[in-house]
């Protein structure tokens, strides 16, 4: 797999204050590790994300994964393809929110 950009967290500036276990655990489980395994290419891991969020309802995480998703490859379009496909598994409800967050997104 060809090198890629280290993935970073940034959950210590964003609750650190208030959580500072939470906020590292974030930053040096999920981002540090999890995010930077070899397996799967920052881009895979980006969509998968994407869907989960999607198919769990997860507005404002959606929100920050969206914009990691395009850094990380992926294209408005393939990403407004993604959660059109996820109405039909994981809901319309949750599409049509997380195609709100998105054109909010990709607006800003």
């Amino acid at each position: 797999m060809p090198e890629q950009p280290k993935q970073v967290g940034g959950g210590r500036r964003a609750v650190g204050d208030i959580a500072p276990k939470l906020a590292e655990l974030t930053d040096d489980v999920l981002f540090a590790d999890v995010w930077n395994r070899g397996e799967l290419a920052a881009r895979d891991r980006s969509l998968v994300t994407v869907a989960a969020l999607v198919a769990g309802g997860d507005a404002e995480q959606l929100r920050f994964h969206l914009g990691r998703a395009r850094e990380n490859g992926l294209t408005e379009t393939e990403l407004i393809e993604a959660i059109t496909h996820l109405a039909f598994y994981a809901g319309w409800p949750k599409a049509m929110t997380a195609i709100t967050v998105a054109k909010q997104v990709f607006a800003g």
